[in-house]
C-alpha cells in the first residue's frame, strides 16, 4: 500500500492548484440525488472523490466507514462510482440474488497489462471467452480428480519440508520463508513442471507487488498520461515482458518434450500440458490462442502461491498465540496417524478440529479481504437503492467476517463456532466468504486448503512449536500487511522440538 500512498501523494500535488480554484456544482448532485435513490456517501473531493480515505489498509478505512454510513455505500474512487457492502445480507444480494447483473469485472490498467488484456480467469470480462476458460479450468486443471491426482506431489514436498525443520531443531526458523518455498514448490511442479528457482522467484514477486501498484488511469482516465509519467506503465510491461518470455521457453520446451516422445509416456502431465492438450482438441468448439494459456497459468501459480503461504502463516501464528489449540490439535493428529510417519491426505477428512482451526483462521485473516472489484452490467435496485450500469462493486469480506451482528466477540479466536456449523468453502455462507462465491469464485479453493490442512497437520505431528526467546504467546506480532493477499507484516520465528 505504500505505492498506493505515494501515487496519491503525487495526484494531490499535481492537483492542488485545480482543487483550490473548484467550485462544486451543488445543484448537478442534488438533481441526481432527487432522481435516483442512492446509497448513502462520505462526502468527496473534487477529482479524487473518496480515494483518500482508504488509507494503508483499505478494508479496515472501509470498515470505519460502514460504521457511519451504513453496510451498503457509495463512494467515488477518482470519476468511477464505488459500491462497497460490508453485510453479510447484502453479499448475498451481490453475489447470489443479482450475480448475473455483478458477473464482470471493472476494466483496470495494470492487470491487462500484465495478464495480455486480462486474458485470465480473474480479471477477464463477463462473456463468451471467459465462460468457456472457466470451464476449461475447472475440468481439466482444478477438478476434484485432478487435484487429487497432485497428491503424491504435495505429499512429496511436504515430506522435503519436514527434513528441513529437522535440520533446525533447537534453533530459530523462519517458518513463513519455509512456507514460501513449499508453496512455490508445489505450484510450479504442477503448473509448469519444473522447481522454482531463484530467477524465477524474484519475477513472480515482481509481478506480484505490481498488481499493488495504484494506476491514475484506472479512476480518472483524463489523468491516465500521469501514469506514464511516474514509469508506471513503463515498469509493467517490463515485468510482463520478462515473464512472457520465461512462460514462452517454458511452453516451447514442453511442445519439444512432447514431440521427442511422443504420446505414449507415463509422465504426469502438468497444467501447461493440458492446456496445450486441450487447445488441440478441435472438438471443444473453442479456440484460445498461447496468450491464454501463459495469462491461466499465472492465475493459477502465482494466486495459489501466495494465498496458500500466506494462510499458513496466519493458522500458525493463531496456534502460537493459543497453546491449548495446539495441544488438542497435535492430539487428534497423533491419534488418527497411529505412530505412522507421515499424516497423507487420506487422513484429513477424519481431523474435524483440524478442519474448524483453519476455518477460524481463514474467518479472521481472509486471504483477499476486500473480494476482487466487480462491476454492473445494467441498472439493478439493490435491497431498496438505484445502482447504476458501470458501478464498481467491492465486497468487504473481511469486515463481515468480523460482524459483532453476525459473530460473537468476532475479534476473538474461537474455533468452536466451525465444529457447531459445517461451513462449506464453496461460497454458500455469505458470513464466511474465504474464496469469494458466486460464478466468479476461486476455482482453486481445494487445492489451496488440501496444502494447508496437510502442512500445519504434519508440522504438529512432528514438533512442538514455540516463539524464540521464551517470547510470550499473547505477545506475538500479528500486525499485517494489505497487498495483493492479507500477509503477516514481520515473518513468523519459531522453535521447533521433535515431538518423538
Amino acid at each position: 500500500m505504500e505505492h498506493f500512498l505515494s501515487s496519491l501523494t503525487f495526484l494531490l500535488t499535481l492537483l492542488t492548484p485545480i482543487l483550490l480554484i473548484f467550485i462544486p456544482t451543488i445543484w448537478v448532485f442534488l438533481h441526481f440525488k432527487l432522481k435516483k435513490n442512492l446509497p448513502p456517501s462520505p462526502w468527496k473531493l473534487p477529482v479524487i472523490g473518496n480515494l483518500h480515505q482508504l488509507g494503508s489498509n483499505p478494508h479496515r478505512s472501509l470498515q470505519t466507514l460502514s460504521q457511519k454510513y451504513g453496510p451498503i455505500m457509495l463512494l467515488h474512487f477518482g470519476s468511477v462510482p464505488t459500491l462497497v457492502v460490508s453485510s453479510a445480507e447484502a453479499a448475498q444480494e451481490i453475489l447470489k440474488t443479482h450475480d448475473p447483473s455483478f458477473r464482470s469485472r471493472p476494466n483496470l490498467t495494470i492487470p491487462n497489462i500484465l495478464l495480455y488484456g486480462s486474458k485470465d480467469i480473474v480479471f477477464s470480462p463477463y462473456g463468451e471467452y471467459w465462460r468457456q476458460m472457466k470451464s476449461i479450468v475447472v475440468i481439466h486443471l482444478l477438478s476434484n480428480t485432478q487435484v487429487k491426482s497432485l497428491q503424491k506431489l504435495r505429499e512429496k514436498e511436504m515430506a522435503r519440508m519436514i527434513e528441513v525443520l529437522a535440520e533446525t531443531c533447537d534453533s530459530c526458523v523462519d517458518i513463513s520463508a519455509l512456507f514460501n518455498s513449499l508453496t512455490e514448490n508445489i505450484i510450479y511442479m504442477a503448473a509448469l513442471g519444473k522447481p522454482s528457482d531463484g530467477e524465477l522467484k524474484k519475477l513472480a514477486k515482481q509481478f506480484l507487488d505490481m498488481l499493488t501498484l495504484f494506476s491514475v488511469g484506472s479512476y480518472i482516465p483524463w489523468l491516465s498520461w500521469v501514469d506514464q509519467v511516474t514509469g508506471l506503465v513503463g515498469r509493467a510491461k517490463t515485468v510482463a515482458k520478462q515473464f512472457d518470455e520465461f512462460l514462452e521457453g517454458v511452453i516451447e520446451e514442453h511442445l519439444t518434450t512432447k514431440a521427442s516422445k511422443g504420446t505414449k509416456t507415463n509422465e504426469r502431465e502438468d497444467f501447461i500440458d493440458i492446456l496445450l492438450n486441450v487447445q488441440k482438441d478441435e472438438t471443444t468448439g473453442f479456440t484460445f490462442q498461447r496468450d491464454a494459456v501463459k495469462a491461466v497459468i499465472l492465475d493459477v501459480f502465482l494466486g495459489g502461491m501466495d494465498t496458500s503461504s500466506k494462510s499458513l502463516e496466519w493458522v500458525m501464528s493463531e496456534l502460537l498465540r493459543h497453546p491449548r489449540v495446539m495441544e488438542k490439535l497435535q492430539q487428534e493428529v497423533a491419534e488418527i496417524a497411529q505412530g505412522r510417519s507421515m499424516i497423507v491426505e487420506e487422513d484429513l477428512e477424519k481431523m474435524h478440529y483440524l478442519k474448524a482451526v483453519i476455518k477460524e483462521s481463514l474467518r479472521l485473516h481472509i486471504p483477499v479481504p476486500l473480494l476482487i472489484p466487480r462491476v454492473a452490467l445494467e441498472d439493478v435496485k439493490l435491497m431498496g437503492y438505484d445502482i447504476s450500469k458501470g458501478t464498481q462493486v467491492i465486497v468487504n469480506a473481511w469486515a463481515i467476517g468480523r460482524d459483532p451482528m453476525l459473530w460473537e466477540e468476532p475479534e476473538e479466536f474461537r474455533l468452536e463456532r466451525f465444529l457447531k456449523n459445517k461451513f462449506s468453502y464453496k461460497g454458500l455462507h455469505f458470513e464466511w466468504l474465504p474464496f469469494g462465491a458466486g460464478r466468479r469464485a476461486c476455482p482453486g479453493m481445494h487445492f489451496g486448503v488440501a496444502i494447508i490442512e496437510l502442512a500445519v497437520a504434519n508440522i504438529l505431528y512432528k514438533y512442538d512449536l514455540g516463539i524464540p526467546n521464551a517470547g510470550k504467546h499473547e505477545e506475538l506480532d500479528m500486525s499485517e500487511q494489505c497487498g495483493v493477499m492479507l500477509q503477516k507484516k514481520t515473518h513468523l520465528l519459531v522453535t521447533t522440538n521433535p515431538r518423538f
